[in-house]
């Protein structure tokens, strides 16, 4: 599989977890613990029900969680945040 170039996500809709760490400039680690915590929104395609992640909504997203985090907000206070809006 050929790595796509950062220009080139750039263009797409839809994001792999992989494609989306590189994008952001984080660990696929990172973005896999904040999608398992239910923080990213995705959207399940194919037969093997992989993982897609809106570009821009879950590139925002991502940055407002790193930045509550740099602010000394912890997880818990973060994922209150979120399922507040969420709730809204």
């Amino acid at each position: 599989m050929i790595k796509r170039t950062i220009e080139q996500l750039k263009e797409l809709e839809c994001l792999k977890m992989s494609e989306l760490a590189e994008y952001c400039g984080v660990r696929y680690s990172t973005v896999k613990y904040y999608s398992e915590l239910g923080l990213l929104p995705y959207e399940q395609r194919g037969e093997r029900l992989a993982k897609y992640y809106p570009r821009e909504e879950a590139s925002t997203r991502l940055k407002d969680i790193l930045t509550m985090r740099d602010e000394g907000k912890s997880v818990p206070e973060v994922i209150n945040f979120f399922r507040g809006i969420q709730n809204g």
